[in-house]
């Protein structure tokens, strides 16, 4: 062998040893190449169960191991890693009776960075090709974690009516998220709720698709808009699609009966608007559509996501709703079979499930491709390089403990717990009341944290959220309250009545704060995918959250006894509900001084509703669904197509209080209303709006179109826009929207999308039913 040949032969055995020049790093892991020709390659060189392993997110809470303040992470992580190479996590900073994390054994905002430290440690040093661990996090209104801040739930954002609020709220999520060392945000909720007996109203938007769709945009840009180089952007993941929210009989889970339609109408515009604002990830919901389970439709996950909308994130299934494909469903004799019917039909990751654990099987089967397990793999890694985890998988613990519920994010809070509050009923104008007054505060929820808080929360410490009492404590001296519980929210057994209307004679003014409650406990028993499950032996407040479906809307417990006798007492009454559904609320409207309802409104909740009854904020929460008057009406939405009910035999067919509806202590006029085409299918409508009253406030102008002839049926009236406006005393405002051809649009009898010629109704109004202004466009 010549000199020549000798040095090939060195350089060659070097470059294939590692030991010329130190180690020679693959592709993979060189942070110049693109996203794209990273993730081809780590790809190439992984093996069958490696990929598997990133299909798979399991659950996250046993991932660690605490011992006084030393954190690592467990042997379950470490042999689970080992042996199925495990790419994703879910909640692994949960807490909550489920997981049997407390504040004592659970993790806070600097232990819980350490975690995540610990765990992409790991993975990152000991496995062989040291790909990061995604951490997914329950987020629907605050990161689900003990010290995180807490906003209020789905409903009660909705209340807001205000994007640029939301959108802020939901850059707070996102950034006490990832400085835990979290990635994925699971929420916002979508679906569209017509069902206040379903047990999830609480998490939505509502009843319309309009108001849903522009919250969740805004939600998803606050998150960072898919932008996910930036430091504190999550992958927000999009639930439930689709037609989650009008299960039948009100039953979480049960078949939704939409027609093809109706889904493109007003089921999937929402989620194409928030893909379109940057979400990459879309779960799938429990229910199953003319016979097919969202869980394993190819039309709906593959057709529509991947092909219509050019989606470019992945997809995961809701909580072991692919082994759900055999045991609720039917569809499917194997948990092979389930996985790929699943796998093929478009999902891309399992959510604590079983099934995707037997693909391997699939494959060798010829059930399932290669060349599917790459395309959901691909869909995954991709976003892990796009993160920037294979560079910076860590986080600063300190960081954490300074950002988490800081003072910003607690200010925030109570902004959108302000804003959400509805006022219904301010009879003679009781409402603000003065601070000269003594008051009884009385009720279930009048002084109990967890029952303002909803489901999807950790426990919290007792300081850190104000209730109602707290509120109003801030505002008042001590000798002008007395507080008496007087009841729970179901239990009859410990009522104490009679002290309340003693308290109520004593005072000027008294305060019930009634309603429901989605507080879970460790008495109550859950289903492997975390629902509750109702128990007449079960004596909880929880009446509302996933799986407590309700066959009445009326309030539970001896709450109706105890409106009752203290309104007899011929004291005036202010009723506040605290509740996650729209409940029962006939008796209120009809004899109650005032009436507002505040959803579940966080941890600020009670000083944002003190607030609001001592006048230092103008409440212009608006209602984003219909509350019935009975539970024979439901569905009652407002949106609902021609011809429009007629009365029935016992009462009305109009909701109680009507979509878009609220109070404010200030007064507003509608005036002057123009338009202006633009072009052949735009409009440009302006109005003046003046609040006419001696208060500033906020007005949420809504405009309603109405399609006065088409070739297939349309609703009575649909929302297109609407813009919260606020105004001082005398000021007043020119308000414009743009209607464009979308706006004007219909699906036809060929699933066409068009634009038909015709005379449309713009409807300006304070709510669904309050129209203020009229006037017509002809569309030629």
């Amino acid at each position: 062998m010549n000199k020549k040949h000798f040095w090939i032969v060195i350089i060659i055995w070097g470059i294939f040893s590692g030991n010329l020049f130190g180690q020679i790093k693959p592709p993979y892991k060189n942070p110049r190449l693109s996203s794209k020709e990273r993730t081809l390659n780590l790809l190439s060189l992984m093996t069958l169960d490696e990929k598997i392993g990133q299909l798979r997110c399991l659950l996250g809470w046993e991932m660690y191991k605490k011992t006084g303040n030393k954190i690592s992470h467990s042997s379950k992580f470490e042999e689970l890693i080992k042996t199925q190479h495990i790419g994703m996590f879910w909640a692994v900073y949960r807490a909550d009776p489920w997981t049997k994390k407390t504040l004592i054994n659970g993790l806070n905002p600097y232990s819980a960075a350490g975690t995540g430290n610990a765990i992409q440690r790991y993975a990152m040093e000991k496995t062989r090709l040291g790909i990061p661990i995604f951490m997914a996090e329950e987020a629907p209104h605050g990161h689900m974690a003990i010290g995180a801040t807490v906003f209020p739930t789905g409903i009660g954002q909705a209340s807001t009516w205000n994007t640029d609020l939301l959108q802020e709220m939901g850059a707070v999520i996102s950034k006490e998220i990832r400085v835990q060392g979290g990635h994925i945000s699971y929420g916002p909720v979508i679906d569209i709720s017509r069902d206040p007996r379903w047990s999830r109203v609480e998490e939505s938007f509502g009843e319309d698709y309009v108001l849903s769709a522009q919250l969740a945009t805004a939600i998803v840009k606050g998150n960072g808009g898919g932008r996910l180089q930036e430091p504190n952007s999550t992958i927000t993941t999009l639930k439930h699609f689709i037609a989650y929210g009008i299960p039948e009989g009100g039953h979480n889970g049960n078949s939704a009966i939409v027609g093809k339609r109706e889904l493109q109408e007003v089921f999937l515009p929402p989620f194409e608007d928030a893909i379109d604002a940057g979400a990459l990830s879309v779960m799938t919901a429990y229910n199953s559509i003319d016979g097919v389970p969202c869980t394993s439709n190819k039309e709906l996950l593959t057709d529509i996501l991947h092909y219509d909308w050019n989606f470019k994130g992945f997809t995961i299934s809701d909580l072991i709703s692919i082994d759900g494909l055999m045991g609720n469903h039917h569809v499917a004799g194997s948990l092979e079979d389930a996985a790929a019917l699943a796998i093929n039909a478009g999902v891309d990751v399992d959510l604590g499930g079983n099934a995707f654990a037997e693909l391997e099987k699939a494959v060798k089967n010829k059930k399932v491709n290669i060349a599917t397990i790459d395309t959901a793999v691909y869909r995954v890694l991709k976003l892990k390089f796009d993160m920037g985890l294979f560079e910076n998988p860590y986080v600063d613990p300190v960081l954490a403990k300074e950002v988490v519920r800081n003072p910003g994010h607690i200010a925030l809070a109570r902004r959108v717990a302000q804003e959400s509050v509805v006022l219904l009923k301010n009879k003679n104008g009781i409402l603000p009341l003065n601070k000269n007054l003594k008051l009884a505060i009385i009720g279930p929820n009048a002084d109990n944290p967890y029952n303002q808080l909803g489901d999807y929360t950790a426990p919290q410490e007792r300081s850190d959220i104000k209730t109602v009492l707290d509120g109003i404590k801030s505002k008042l001296s001590d000798s002008q309250i007395e507080y008496v519980k007087g009841c729970s929210i179901r239990d009859t057994l410990h009522a104490e009545i009679g002290k309340a209307v003693e308290a109520a004679k004593r005072s000027d003014i008294a305060v019930v704060v009634v309603g429901g409650s989605s507080a879970r406990d460790f008495k109550t028993d859950y289903l492997e995918t975390g629902a509750a499950i109702a128990s007449t032996q079960t004596l909880s407040d929880m009446e509302s959250g996933e799986g407590f479906d309700r066959a009445t809307l009326d309030l539970l417990g001896k709450q109706l006894d105890l409106l009752k006798a203290v309104k007899a007492t011929g004291k005036p009454v202010v009723v506040i509900y605290i509740q996650g559904r729209p409940l029962n609320m006939n008796w209120a409207d009809e004899h109650a001084d005032a009436l507002l309802t505040a959803w579940y409104p966080g941890q600020e909740g009670g000083s944002a509703i003190a607030d609001i009854l001592f006048g230092d904020y103008n409440p212009a929460g608006r209602l984003p669904i219909s509350i019935p008057r009975h539970e024979g009406q439901i569905p009652v939405y407002y949106n609902k197509k021609n011809p429009r009910g007629h009365n029935y035999v016992e009462m009305s067919a109009d909701p109680l209080y009507s979509f878009g509806y609220g109070l404010s202590y200030t007064r507003f006029e509608y005036k002057d209303i123009k338009t202006v085409q633009k072009d052949k299918y735009s409009f440009e409508v302006s109005f003046t709006l003046k609040n006419t009253g001696s208060l500033s406030g906020d007005e949420v102008a809504q405009l309603y179109l109405r399609d006065e002839v088409a070739s297939v049926v349309q609703p009575v009236k649909q929302l297109k826009r609407f813009k919260r406006v606020h105004l001082a005393p005398n000021e007043e405002k020119i308000v414009s929207f743009t209607l464009t051809a979308d706006d004007l649009s219909i699906i036809n009898d060929k699933f066409e999308r068009v634009v038909e010629s015709g005379l449309f109704t713009i409807m300006i109004g304070a709510s669904s039913t309050d129209i203020k202004l009229t006037i017509q466009i002809e569309v030629e």
